[in-house]
C-alpha cells in the first residue's frame, strides 16, 4: 500500500506532503525513545506526538509517514520541519487502536 493509498483508506487530512511511497508495515507508539529504537524505515507511524523531536525521528528512520491520532496537532515548527523534510503527515479524528487496525486488516 502507498502513503496515498493509506490517505483514500482512512480518510486522512494531510498537513504536509512528500513523495508517494510504498508502505513497509507500521509503528504504533508515544515514547520517542521507544520508536528511535524500533520504529523501521517505510512504516506509517500511528500517534498523538506532534512535535519537534517526534519529526526529528520520523527523519531519522525514513518512516513513510506519520499519523496523527484523536485530533492530536502538529506544532507550527514541527509542520515547518515536516515540510522542509518531505515528510508526509496526517490528521485523524480516529484513535491510534482504530486508525491502526484499518490499516493492518488492509494490508495482511
Amino acid at each position: 500500500m502507498t502513503v496515498k493509498q493509506l490517505q483514500e483508506l482512512l480518510n486522512l487530512k494531510c498537513l504536509s506532503e512528500g513523495e508517494d511511497r510504498e508502505l513497509e508495515g507500521g509503528f504504533c507508539g508515544d515514547l520517542l525513545s521507544w520508536v528511535m529504537g524500533y520504529g523501521e524505515y517505510g512504516q506509517a507511524w500511528f500517534t498523538i506526538m506532534g512535535n519537534i523531536n517526534a519529526v526529528a525521528v520520523a527523519a531519522l528512520h525514513d518512516i513513510g509517514c506519520m499519523v496523527l491520532c484523536q485530533n492530536s496537532t502538529m506544532q507550527p515548527d514541527a509542520l515547518a520541519k515536516a515540510k522542509d523534510e518531505g515528510i508526509w503527515v496526517f490528521s485523524t479524528d480516529m484513535p491510534v487502536f482504530e486508525a491502526s487496525g484499518k490499516y493492518f486488516e488492509a494490508i495482511k
